[in-house]
């Protein structure tokens, strides 16, 4: 309700719903009758541990996050695959970070 009064556009708030939902693996339309269910369900899911770094074997590339930057990971990598596969720097694993993560915290926060 709150997002609704401060005029957050109906389809950012699905969107960032359905981002949650798809992320705890649920198919089924959220509703007033299986909404506890399902509320139960992601507050007793279990989360995977963290994997180590081997910070010898992987660089790390930051950018500034940007809404139009959306594709770039997928791009990062394809060139990368491209121009490094044959050569021994392949050994090393590109790892992508934003310097603004793609979150509904930051989104909500940020002055439109």
């Amino acid at each position: 309700m709150d997002l609704l009064i401060n005029k957050y556009p109906i389809h950012f708030i699905d969107e960032q719903f359905q981002h949650v939902l798809n992320k705890f693996h649920i198919s089924e339309v959220l509703n007033t009758n299986n909404f506890q269910q399902l509320r139960q369900q992601i507050i007793n899911h279990s989360f995977e541990p963290k994997v180590p770094i081997d910070y010898g074997q992987t660089i790390f590339v930051h950018f500034t996050y940007c809404s139009n930057m959306r594709s770039f990971p997928k791009k990062f990598h394809q060139l990368w695959t491209e121009f490094f596969g044959k050569s021994p720097i392949n050994d090393i694993s590109p790892i992508l970070g934003t310097r603004n993560c793609e979150n509904l915290l930051q989104q909500l926060s940020h002055t439109r």
